[in-house]
């Protein structure tokens, strides 16, 4: 992952639950729609595998990451299986430290004002908050007041139409998951629905 491309199209796909039948059309689909950073959670059976496939289809043209590491179990599984960023709900030391120290990127989860900055004294490259859906905007921009320089990634209650307000307000980047990874479209193999709703976050950047 290269964290200077992911500045210029902040934006990440978290990808859960989906199987191997489903990774070459859905690379396919995010890929048509303008997406450049997708996470595969670890959570998600044959996660590494899933992770293998869609660096192999993706060719270069996705960042694919592993979401869910927690702990060095998974983190070991990731890497092998070419994940190029490393994803956690929390702050996982070990899992941090590791990746620190072989520059591998990585985004801890955090939510509270201590936790965020434990994460980015760990050595973060971005401190996810989540569940950021739960506070909105406002709470970014009320932690940026004492900690301007910490990277921030909103996850979790991002649409299209506030994304902006994030951005504004001081996230660094945001994610989105299920609400465009629906099960149900997963389930139909509509693969064209799921690349449509993708699209609506790439036009909204501002």
């Amino acid at each position: 992952m290269d964290l200077k491309n992911f500045s210029k199209k902040p934006v990440l796909g978290i990808v859960r639950g989906i199987s191997d039948s489903d990774v070459e059309p859905l690379v396919e689909a995010v890929v048509s729609a303008g997406l450049e950073t997708m996470e595969i959670t670890m959570n998600t059976g044959g996660a590494a595998s899933l992770i293998k496939k869609a660096v192999k289809v993706s060719g270069g043209r996705l960042a694919i990451g592993a979401g869910t590491v927690l702990g060095m179990d998974d983190l070991r599984a990731a890497l092998s299986a070419g994940a190029t960023f490393i994803v956690t709900p929390v702050l996982v030391p070990d899992v941090t430290a590791y990746c620190v120290k072989n520059k591998i990127p990585v985004f801890p989860g955090a939510l509270t004002p201590s936790e965020i900055y434990a994460a980015w004294n760990a050595g973060a490259s971005m401190v996810k908050v989540f569940p950021s859906g739960f506070f909105g905007p406002e709470y970014f921009r009320e932690i940026k007041g004492p900690f301007a320089g910490i990277k921030l990634l909103a996850c979790g209650g991002v649409r299209p139409e506030n994304m902006n307000e994030y951005f504004k307000a001081g996230a660094d980047a945001v994610s989105f998951g299920a609400g465009v990874f629906k099960k149900n479209l997963l389930d139909k193999k509509d693969y064209k629905a799921i690349s449509g709703l993708v699209r609506r976050f790439i036009e909204n950047i501002s």
